[in-house]
């Protein structure tokens, strides 16, 4: 907002669009690197570096580790906690909730 950067990128371009990220987020912010759907391009690590921009890879696993993990969710009948549910009218309350971190658990958007 008012030209300072967000706060979060999703990144899953990998090196294609990793400069268009880091220029996209405000000094401090975190960029999580999901994907490598575009190829070519050189990383701009210094702009990582003089902006502070953290950078947090995140790996979801193969189809056979998601297999896995479903049938032992299955298996041992395994439930999320559920902290608290909002009405989707109640989004900002919410979002205000998780971001004061004092939940445990799931917090659930209801429509």
């Amino acid at each position: 907002m008012h030209g300072r950067g967000v706060d979060l990128v999703v990144e899953v371009g990998g090196s294609g669009t990793f400069n268009q990220s880091v220029a996209a987020l405000r000094r401090g912010g975190m960029l999580s690197l999901i994907g490598v759907l575009a190829g070519g391009g050189e990383p701009n690590i210094l702009a990582v570096l003089m902006n502070g921009i953290r950078v947090q890879g995140i790996f979801v696993g193969s189809k056979e580790m998601f297999a896995g993990m479903n049938a032992a969710i299955e298996m041992h009948s395994l439930r999320p906690v559920v902290d608290r549910t909002f009405g989707f009218e109640n989004l900002k309350e919410a979002f205000q909730y998780m971001e004061a971190g004092r939940h445990f658990g799931k917090i659930c958007i209801q429509k």
